[in-house]
């Protein structure tokens, strides 16, 4: 090997890690010192002398050799990695680290001699699978719930309903109460954020708010005013409140009743259709597909599972922090559709706590990926380019008349890993046994392949209210 060439030397590490110890010639050291010092001298103003004509050793004497060797470090270290990736064919999923620290390689830089450096980062998993055919799960065998359908009813009843002022008797529970309150924490009598309203509707249902809210309402009667102590619930989503005492003033200002239309054909002509016999029939249709659409999804979960189990690989910290990152962008983005100003609210504190409470579920979303990956390989399943062309045209009437330039490239990549995953739960589904559990007899049975699932289609629901004065 030439004496200026570059040495590189790697060793696996463990969590799919890999360090790379290079030894840099002192001839690139030297070069990009002298690089350094040149593009430095191009721009620097210095009294006295001309722009790109100050002589090296003004320049070192201005600046300070400690400065300007950092700068060229910083240079020498970058340029030499992405020589050493080209040199062993690595790509890496993360930024190196240097494993001893910029300022102590600093510290004993001499562009006189050769520099070693050690440096590591995150490689792609191996990935194996201890087996991929013959999974067995076992799921909960569950029937479709007539009631159901009545409760859809039910709900689209409350939809219709009229709003009627109450004056003649005191708050109950499916009214719906004008409230204002204000909150503070019992021990410290601080005010609770977000715990305060001037005026507030709210139906009185069990569950709403915390627990005591609603139930303190109820027996008010309009223009009361009421103290309730109550407590918030040890797993509040708030996590400063949780299980913490409070006490709340609550001032009933209004009070309303829902008038519930009649279930005849009149309803249902309001619902689109012609008779409540169609409306029901309709909802009873959308409720099975929905129904089988969720038992489907629910073996298609504890299959996932089940291959995720046989997975053999070092998972690195960077694949997870990359999902995690992913995770915390797409939540902002659905934030900025719906209009809220994502800077203001996406303040440290919560990505920190997005990125804490969303780690687990990316965790478990790169294992169910990478065994998929896995299966993929093992069993050569792989997509043809002729199928992602006639997937593609599916969405040519959208992308024609999209005002926004659609990444093409991007969006090939997304269909093709779209119907890669159709692929491999098929070949799930037909080389896997799925036995239903009847909870009352404890009896397993065997399922046949799940059938293909309509999308269901909703009912057009006027959504309007009407308020009687």
């Amino acid at each position: 090997m030439a004496k200026d060439a570059l040495i590189v030397k790697t060793k696996p590490l463990p969590q799919s890690r890999i360090s790379f110890e290079l030894e840099i010639p002192s001839e690139t050291c030297k070069t990009c010192v002298n690089e350094t010092i040149s593009s430095i001298s191009r721009s620097a103003k210095i009294p006295g002398f001309r722009l790109g004509k100050i002589p090296k050793q003004v320049l070192i004497q201005r600046i300070g050799i400690t400065q300007l060797h950092a700068s060229a470090l910083e240079k020498i270290i970058d340029k030499s990695w992405q020589e050493a990736l080209k040199i062993k064919s690595i790509e890496p999923l993360s930024e190196p680290e240097l494993v001893d620290g910029f300022e102590s390689l600093l510290a004993k830089f001499s562009p006189e001699k050769s520099l070693k450096v050690t440096l590591q980062t995150d490689v792609a998993p191996e990935l194996k699978l201890k087996k991929s055919k013959g999974l067995s799960v076992e799921i909960s065998k569950t029937k479709f719930d007539p009631k159901s359908i009545d409760e859809a009813l039910e709900k689209s009843r409350n939809q219709f309903a009229n709003i009627i002022p109450v004056t003649n008797r005191a708050a109950k529970l499916g009214d719906i109460a004008v409230v204002s309150f204000k909150g503070k924490y019992k021990d410290s009598g601080q005010e609770i954020d977000g715990g305060t309203s001037e005026s507030m509707d709210l139906e009185l249902e069990k569950n709403k708010m915390i627990p005591g809210f609603v139930e303190g309402i109820v027996k008010m009667k309009i223009g009361d005013t009421k103290t309730l102590n109550l407590k918030f619930p040890d797993d509040y989503s708030h996590e400063d409140s949780r299980g913490k005492e409070a006490i709340f003033e609550v001032n009933l200002k209004d009070l309303k009743e829902k008038e519930l239309p009649e279930l005849n054909d009149d309803f249902a002509k309001q619902s689109g259709k012609e008779s409540l016999k169609e409306l029901k029939k309709d909802i009873e249709k959308q409720l099975k597909e929905n129904f089988e659409k969720t038992q489907k999804d629910i073996k298609i979960e504890a299959l996932l599972d089940a291959l995720t189990n046989e997975l053999v690989a070092e998972i690195p910290k960077s694949m997870i922090d990359i999902e995690v990152r992913n995770n915390i962008e797409q939540t902002a983005q659905r934030f900025a559709q719906q209009g809220l100003d994502v800077k203001s609210t996406f303040t440290p504190e919560l990505v920190k706590s997005l990125a804490e409470s969303t780690r687990p579920q990316a965790e478990k979303n790169v294992q169910r990926n990478l065994a998929l990956q896995a299966l993929a390989k093992e069993e050569n399943i792989r997509v043809e380019k002729d199928e992602i062309d006639l997937k593609m045209k599916d969405y040519e009437d959208a992308i024609s008349q999209s005002s926004k330039q659609i990444d093409i490239k991007k969006l090939t990549e997304v269909i093709s890993n779209d119907l890669l995953k159709e692929k491999l739960i098929i070949w799930l589904e037909e080389n896997s046994e799925v036995k239903e559990k009847n909870t009352r007899n404890s009896k397993s049975t065997k399922t046949s392949k799940t059938k293909a699932i309509k999308t269901a289609t909703k009912t057009t629901k006027a959504q309007n209210k009407k308020e009687k004065k």
